[in-house]
């Protein structure tokens, strides 16, 4: 694996937003920086060049970047061919790749855009996808903290590697979160469960996530972390989370299910989805 971050563009304003994100994130990290833009192979439409040519699209990124953080080393890369294919094999030989959650010519309606959905499944290594009206903002409400989700029966590995290093890497606290659900049967059944029983339960699952993180904790003595237990869908309570966190990190096994793309829809901060 070469170490370097990778930020794919188009021409919108939406993926020079993420491309900011992904150029500061290399400065934290120490790593080069490649702006690369992926243009179809068909001969273009004279109106397709507005406002410049596509072979031009790295280049203006990298001016910019470069404008904004003198001391950032990055290089503009043009390729040819299907965006998707084209990022998913450059994904398998680099330390990060990041987008925005939307691209050129997707209605600003469509939270999810369809490159990013693909690489959501199926990118070799972590991804960030970045909304383009909060990343690298003063938004209010929000902090740098990372925050991850976990499945404390199943827990990710390497999800919980990515975002323990993300949290030690900003100086920050990093927000543990177990989502959970009622047992099939007291939900099912007519009658309340008792606070008492519903109290064990808690205390089970707080012991699980406990569990699930003392092997990174002792991994990571530097980084704090707040242990949350929360009996809300994965998704839902992640979501809530995005509101106010600078990062958030899930885990995908071998395509994105629904709390990963749910998220990603509602996603209000930058969004890792870290293959394990």
């Amino acid at each position: 694996m070469e170490r370097v971050i990778i930020t794919g563009v188009d021409r919108s304003a939406r993926s020079r937003v993420a491309a900011d994100w992904a150029a500061r994130e290399a400065l934290r990290r120490g790593l080069p920086l490649r702006v690369v833009h992926v243009a179809p192979p068909e001969n273009l439409d004279p109106v397709e060049h507005w406002p410049y040519r596509p072979d031009t699209v790295a280049n203006h990124v990298v001016a910019e970047l470069t404008a904004r953080h003198p001391s950032l080393t990055v290089r503009a890369v043009s390729l040819t061919g299907a965006p998707v294919p084209e990022l998913r094999a450059a994904s398998a030989h680099v330390e990060l790749v990041v987008l925005g959650l939307r691209g050129e010519g997707q209605h600003t309606r469509m939270p999810l855009g369809s490159t990013a959905a693909a690489l959501a499944a199926g990118c070799a290594g972590p991804l960030v996808l970045v909304p383009g009206t909060l990343a690298g903002l003063d938004v209010p409400g929000h902090t740098d903290a990372v925050t991850v989700g976990v499945d404390a029966r199943d827990p990710a590995g390497g999800a919980l590697g990515f975002a323990f290093e993300a949290a030690r890497l900003h100086g920050v606290r990093l927000h543990a979160l177990h989502a959970w659900a009622l047992p099939a049967g007291a939900a099912e059944s007519p009658f309340p469960m008792s606070e008492k029983d519903r109290a064990a339960l808690e205390d089970h699952e707080e012991d699980l996530l406990s569990d699930a993180l003392r092997p990174w904790r002792g991994k990571y003595p530097d980084v704090g972390v707040r242990e949350d237990v929360l009996l809300f869908p994965p998704a839902a309570a992640l979501a809530h989370a995005s509101e106010t966190s600078g990062l958030v990190v899930v885990g995908r096994h071998t395509a994105p299910g629904s709390t990963a793309l749910a998220l990603l829809v509602h996603a209000r901060c930058p969004v890792a989805v870290v293959p394990s």
